[in-house]
């Protein structure tokens, strides 16, 4: 199975949760949570701590939309769960599903073994995934041995009446778990009362899962919000919580955001299929006949651009029904299935018909074992009703036909679940191939469009403006009615109305679209018109003659409109020269772009006796110095608290019994997990000892605490191993770059470009008018903006907006961050993403970096102007680069003349 390799959104959330795992185990929940928001987005986030759960449990959700990957995220977090919050070897995971259909699909891709999930999940080593059935017997060996997930619906354990729930019940097939506890043990776990009065404890699942503390994986978080949800998960005594959704509950009961992506980052990444395009006819049957014709030239389109050993797309309609009613007549399934053969001729094979009383689906699979995804099944239409609301995925889906209205969420879960995600999550050649196809049948396009992008944002949790800007009509026209920012009238249009014409007024709706000038009798059009506004129109005088004089004027409004073209929608193309380097590849010297100096420098690693030995910060983080990092603690106002992570480790080291190794062998163990393919497997085993050895030498470290820790001084080790990665990385990347032969090696001469292209550029937020100032930008290269910094920030891109008027500049670009879609500069560890691009009027590149005068003497702001001016230096007047502060804008104007 080929590797699936993470999108870098995915890779920064995974970032993340391990910047937020290593801040917990020094930093309190809350603190943690501060100073990792503060890293990621320049200010601390607020902490809400859960209800009726110790402050100080990580609590933290990752919020990510509808075709984001959330559950594989969750299945790749296991590892750094393991490793980086529990310090522990071996854990049991709580994942909790919203419904029975999501439960089965991801039960199976967790233990299938070819499935995407089940490979990011074995990172964990040995691994164990059961049902709620197999778990209510599983074995203390099982436990001790593998990482377990128990994949469950949440309904599972939530009964008011326990008693009712097998979970909570005595099991002699767990009674093995109980054997030989320490007496504080059975103090953490639920007590109950037998028929004599007696205190017992019930040898229940949920007394096991209490005893080894397990961090729960909560699916759809917004859909497990009640009170009784909460009481339940606190039953398990859990070690963390991890929220996964798309619109996270940021009111009754806040989750804390710790990573966020927006769909822009998802269309950029390749993941989703945008804009949708939609298209409204009040005929049903029109709308589903359009469908058909849109199909078909998907498949023409996708036909022709296959190739010998690609997959073969074929594109597939989903219809939403109406429910069958005995009341009034409908446009049920039946009814939609005869209008396909009948008055279309769809073959009946090609037909599936997915409700809760047909199972076309499953009996589709009984003959065709990837269903839908088989490449020898016929199907291309599915009719279904709400069968297809969740556990159901067919990336083939282009095309939503709604019979009914949009207004519903189900309609819209559906079109957002089903046909927005990316056939193999990769970019198509044709343009058409990369959009989602709604057909709708509605009397009023701006409605059903208005009600779209609502529920993009309260349903797949989109950001409005991706939401206003990720819907597009199928024609002109409708755009014009549904987008003023988009299109606007070549001019307004005056009309003059007979004499006699009564004139009633100018409703509401229609306030700023047209303008009445009593003492001329003339009324002016002055944006386009929807088809009630037009009706509307109408209603403002009496009299058949002044009416049909109005409904002109508005057509011709309509037809006027033209689009507001950008920069880059005009054909202009921005190539930003690049870094190469001289490389020797398989004895040859050959240029390569140079964007990675960890992997194309000699790198020399050099270990030294102060490596070698545990440092006060490795000792701190193994809880070595226990008079520093007691369990009980006082706060300022004298309440006395608990050390959750070192109750929790506590927990873990009663639960998980220790190997009886010797040194050799858990210096053995060390070298075969740590993480470090850049090392010798010599080199890395003597470190390793030689470190072990010095750590065995410290004071109250025995052996056997050793091998409990073995998870944690793993993840110490690897920690190390990477800090002296970094030196070394450093010390090559200043050789190569800022020696007396750098010109030999280094070079910017337009051999390796970037170039910036239409369809990606997606801001993970857009510039907030509300927040630096409203400004009407003119010559941003692309029609989004990414958002600022700083109002500083956002007045440097002023300035250089009005410098591309005047015509100093051919436009400016704001460049986006942590993309490989922006133009980058390589540094030792990461890449430096200048602020702004700015192609000059003769071809020549200015590159702008605005830095406030707190950060300008910070070794990383110097990092980046060292390599921003080195870039400069080497284009030999290709490039030029300025970083400016305290609004300098005269520095600018002095590089563009240059």
């Amino acid at each position: 199975m080929p590797a699936f390799m993470p999108k870098r959104y995915q890779q920064d959330a995974l970032d993340a949760l391990t910047a937020f795992f290593h801040a917990c185990q020094i930093q309190t929940a809350r603190r943690a949570f501060a100073l990792t928001t503060d890293e990621l987005y320049g200010k601390p986030l607020g902490y809400s701590p859960l209800p009726g759960f110790p402050d100080d449990m990580p609590y933290f959700c990752l919020r990510i939309p509808t075709g984001g990957g959330k559950t594989w995220l969750a299945a790749k977090s296991v590892n750094l769960v393991n490793l980086h919050l529990l310090r522990s070897e071996y854990s049991v995971i709580l994942w909790l599903t919203p419904t029975e259909q999501i439960r089965v699909q991801t039960l199976d891709g967790l233990k299938d073994r070819d499935h995407p999930l089940h490979a990011a999940l074995r990172e964990a080593g040995a691994i164990t995934v059961l049902d709620l059935n197999e778990a209510k017997s599983v074995t203390r060996a099982t436990l001790d041995t593998s990482t377990t997930v128990i994949v469950v619906t949440r309904q599972a354990f939530q009964v008011e009446n326990e008693n009712r729930r097998k979970v909570y019940e005595s099991n002699g097939a767990l009674q093995h778990h109980f054997d030989g506890l320490a007496p504080a043990a059975f103090a953490d776990l639920i007590h109950d009362v037998d028929e004599q009065g007696n205190d017992t404890i019930p040898c229940s699942l949920v007394n096991v899962l209490r005893l080894r503390r397990p961090f729960v994986i909560v699916d759809e978080a917004h859909n497990s919000r009640t009170s009784l949800s909460f009481e339940t998960l606190a039953k398990f005594r859990p070690s963390g919580i991890l929220e996964l959704t798309a619109t996270p509950d940021m009111r009754k009961t806040p989750s804390n955001v710790l990573f966020s992506v927006s769909a822009a980052e998802l269309k950029a990444e390749e993941m989703i299929k945008l804009p949708i395009v939609l298209q409204t006819v009040p005929d049903w049957r029109q709308c589903l006949a359009d469908a058909i014709d849109r199909r078909n030239l998907l498949q023409a389109v996708a036909d022709k651009e296959w190739t010998p050993g690609m997959k073969r797309l074929r594109p597939i309609v989903l219809i939403q029904a109406e429910a069958k009613s005995a009341e009034r007549e409908t446009v049920d399934t039946g009814v939609i299935k005869g209008e396909l053969m009948t008055n279309n001729r769809i073959p009946q094979e090609e037909i599936v018909v997915a409700t809760g009383e047909e199972k076309g689906l499953e009996s589709l699979t009984s003959k065709y074992p990837l269903g839908l995804n088989d490449p020898a099944c016929p199907a291309r239409y599915v009719i279904t009703q709400k069968a297809l609301a969740e556990g159901w995925d067919c990336p083939s889906a282009y095309i939503l036909v709604s019979v009914a209205s949009l207004h519903s969420s189900t309609a819209v879960e559906q079109l957002l679940g089903r046909i927005l995600r990316q056939p193999e999550a990769r970019r198509r050649a044709s343009e058409e191939l990369n959009q989602s196809y709604a057909f709708v049948a509605s009397r009023s396009f701006t409605d059903t469009a208005a009600a779209l992008t609502d529920q993009l944002v309260t349903v797949a949790g989109f950001e409005k403006k991706d939401a206003r800007e990720f819907v597009v009509a199928d024609t002109p026209t409708q755009t014009s009615l549904f987008d003023g920012e988009l299109f606007t009238p070549h001019a307004p249009v005056k009309v003059s109305l007979p004499q006699d014409t009564i004139f009633r007024g100018i409703p509401a709706s229609l306030k700023g679209k047209v303008e009445w000038d009593n003492s001329a009798n003339t009324l002016t059009i002055k944006s386009p018109l929807s088809a009630g506004e037009m009706e509307a129109a109408k209603g403002m005088v009496a009299g058949g003659q002044a009416q049909e004089i109005i409904m002109q004027a508005v057509e011709t409004a309509n037809e006027k409109t033209v689009q507001i073209r950008y920069p880059s929608e005009q054909g202009l193309h921005v190539r930003i020269p690049q870094l190469s380097l001289l490389a020797l590849i398989s004895n040859e010297k050959r240029r390569v772009a140079f964007d990675d100096p960890a992997g194309q420098l000699k790198v020399e690693l050099e270990i030294t006796p102060v490596d070698a030995e545990p440092s006060p910060e490795a000792l701190n983080a193994l809880n070595v110095q226990a008079a520093e990092i007691g369990l009980i603690d006082v706060t300022a106002d004298g309440q006395m608290t608990r050390d959750f992570q070192r109750e929790v480790q506590i927990c873990l080291d009663r639960a998980y019994s220790p190997e009886h190794w010797n040194e050799v062998q858990l210096a053995a163990w060390l070298c075969k997990k740590i993480q470090a393919p850049f090392m010798e497997h010599d080199v890395k085993s003597a470190f390793v000892v030689t470190w072990l050895n010095a750590l065995l030498q410290k004071d109250q470290f025995t052996l056997a605490r050793a091998i409990r820790q073995k998870a944690a001084i793993r993840g110490v080790l690897e920690q190390k191993i990477a800090d002296m990665r970094k030196k070394a990385v450093s010390r090559a990347y200043q050789l190569a770059l800022f020696s007396e032969d750098t010109r030999q090696r280094i070079f910017v001469d337009g051999s390796y470009s970037f170039e910036f292209h239409l369809a990606n550029y997606f801001p993970a937020s857009c510039y907030d008018e509300k927040k630096w100032g409203k400004y009407k930008f003119k010559r941003h290269y692309y029609r989004r903006i990414g958002n600022f910094d700083s109002k500083e920030e956002f007045e440097c891109a002023c300035f250089l907006d009005n410098e591309a008027v005047k015509g100093n500049l051919k436009c400016w670009i704001r460049n986006l961050v942590k993309t490989d879609n922006s133009f980058s500069l390589p540094k030792v560890d990461g890449k430096f993403y200048p602020d702004f691009v700015c192609p000059l009027p003769d071809d020549k590149i200015l590159v702008v970096e605005y830095k406030g005068a707190d950060r300008w003497d910070t070794p990383k702001v110097k990092e980046d102007r060292a390599i921003g001016e080195l870039w400069a230096e080497l284009s030999d007047g290709l490039c030029r680069f300025v970083m400016v502060k305290d609004r300098d804008w005269d520095k600018i104007v002095v590089a563009e003349q240059l």
